[in-house]
């Protein structure tokens, strides 16, 4: 029995130290199922009656009762743990918000709660691209993953196949999200961030950390591959444009939105991009 309760014990310790899981593989991207939910959805229920809902309806039109479930448990990872996203998010799709910014920023939300995603474009791709490397060599991938499974850094111990699988499943989740480019041999896409997308990101991340000068130095913005030059150069941009006001003076930087909530800005970012 003591046997017993230490593997329990030691199985909780890794899970709870273990980032990455095998998630990707059951949904990737799920870019159009995504929006189709948040055009379903009511802000004015809980999460919970509206995933009742949805699933009841079949909005999705899937055939299979697991597999709704495993697409309704990523959406809730995803984008229904905070309120003020799902409201945000909900206001873009229903205000037919330009896809290849709302698809940026579903992927920035995506790879904040999802570390594997987070951490491939972080540790393998960001480097690649720095060192102008843009081809993807899908065995290096696997090799990186194995190391990683080795480490203990996965939430069960992962076969070859496991790995393979999820290696495929997150370069194809890549490749939706628009950061990686190709059905087949996949490249690192050009950098492409629309402002509206910018902005909205540089707003989320500011709720969590008002100082300015913190909040450009943050790693989520190595998820679009952006330097702190670049982000300079969007922030004078998304001034110009009135999303925001940027100030700097030293080591100083103000930084302030004409609006208070994520739900509100949603809202001016919507206006703006039509």
């Amino acid at each position: 029995m003591a046997g017993r309760t230490l593997d329990i014990k030691r199985t909780k310790e890794r899970l709870a130290c273990a980032p990455y899981t095998s998630n990707i593989i059951k949904a990737g991207a799920l870019l159009a199922d995504t929006k189709t939910l948040l055009s379903h959805w009511d802000v004015g229920v809980s999460v919970q009656e509206n995933l009742h809902r949805l699933h009841r309806e079949n909005v999705f039109g899937k055939a299979s009762r697991s597999r709704v479930e495993d697409v309704l448990a990523i959406f809730r990872q995803r984008y229904l743990t905070e309120t003020p996203v799902t409201k945000a998010l909900v206001v873009l799709v229903q205000h037919r918000f330009p896809a290849a910014s709302l698809d940026r920023i579903l992927y920035f939300h995506a790879a904040r709660v999802d570390r594997l995603l987070c951490d491939v474009v972080t540790e393998l791709l960001l480097p690649l691209q720095a060192r102008g490397i843009t081809d993807i060599d899908v065995v290096e991938v696997e090799k990186t993953l194995t190391t990683w499974a080795r480490e203990g850094k996965t939430t069960s111990s992962w076969s070859h196949s496991t790995i393979r699988r999820v290696t495929q499943g997150v370069l194809s989740a890549l490749r939706d999200f628009g950061v990686l480019a190709g059905a087949v041999n996949k490249r690192i896409a050009p950098a492409y961030l629309p402002i509206e997308t910018f902005a909205y990101v540089m707003f989320y991340l500011k709720q969590h950390q008002p100082s300015g000068a913190k909040l450009i130095d943050l790693p989520d913005w190595q998820l679009f591959f952006l330097s702190h030059d670049g982000l300079e150069r969007f922030l004078v941009e998304a001034h110009q444009q009135h999303l925001l006001e940027y100030h700097a003076a030293g080591t100083v930087i103000r930084l302030t939105f004409p609006v208070h909530t994520l739900e509100e800005y949603a809202h001016v970012l919507a206006q703006t991009a039509h």
